[in-house]
């Protein structure tokens, strides 16, 4: 039977009322003019002066640092989590504990560390974020390499014990290396979370030491202009990049299992 094209149409509606704003905003970053609304030329001006200013550059660097400890830590505890919960429990009010923090509203996960930060008396500052962070980071990277661990030959780990190898010998030189595409996946999840989280960040950070999407919105606060478009645009590649790493590096897990 031949499917009428009606079919498709809210399909492409959308992904058209999607990403038409983002294409705008990409086109606007080259304007050559103040306006974020009006196109008047081609011009990479604005990026220059997106090099020079420093408080976007402090905020990069902090964003860097919560990012990559996020991610470390993330992958880590994600995957002894991960791990546990599919070889040695049989929990299912563990596993739901395990994703919690996952498919937690970020409001609430935000407002739950900060009373926790403030009962235990820790200073805020990029050391509060990178904990939050981690903290919902590696729910999703215990995810992604369970995800991996369903489908791993557990006959390999069985041989390798028969052999004589001690369960530490077993996991790291059998197992890891079955999960090491789903761990990849999951780090570089865990890092793009990391980088373009605001919530969290907003509620757990010190004045002192904003992360880049703070930085944004206190910029757009005042308006919006095509230096912002700028910092957004390359925001924008650097995600789609490591989103499209990741589902390589899913695909790849499929294909391995």
């Amino acid at each position: 039977m031949r499917r009428s094209p009606l079919l498709h149409l809210p399909f492409w509606a959308t992904y058209v009322f999607l990403y038409t704003p983002i294409v705008v905003l990409v086109v606007m970053s080259f304007n050559s003019g103040k306006s974020p609304y009006s196109f008047t030329g081609f011009s990479l001006k604005w990026y220059g002066k997106l090099a020079g200013n420093d408080l976007v550059k402090e905020g990069l660097v902090n964003t860097l640092i919560v990012a990559v400890g996020c991610t470390a830590l993330s992958t880590v505890l994600g995957t002894l989590l991960a791990v546990g919960l599919a070889r040695h429990t049989r929990s299912r009010l563990l596993d739901a504990l395990g994703v919690l923090p996952a498919v937690l509203p970020d409001l609430v996960l935000a407002i739950g560390l900060l009373v926790f930060y403030a009962t235990v008396k820790m200073t805020l500052g990029l050391h509060s974020v990178l904990l939050a962070h981690t903290v919902f980071g590696m729910a999703f990277v215990a995810a992604v390499v369970r995800t991996r661990l369903v489908h791993a030959d557990n006959s390999l780990e069985e041989a390798s014990r028969d052999l004589g190898a001690t369960p530490f010998t077993t996991f790291l030189r059998v197992t890891l290396p079955q999960l090491a595409p789903g761990i990849a996946a999951g780090a570089l999840l865990a890092f793009t979370l990391s980088v373009d989280e605001f919530v969290i960040a907003f509620f757990t950070s010190a004045p002192a030491t904003p992360t880049l999407p703070i930085v944004i919105y206190s910029m757009v606060r005042f308006g919006v202009t095509p230096e912002i478009n700028a910092l957004a645009t390359l925001l924008l590649a650097v995600s789609f990049t490591v989103v499209i790493v990741a589902q390589r590096m899913t695909r790849l897990t499929e294909s391995l299992s």
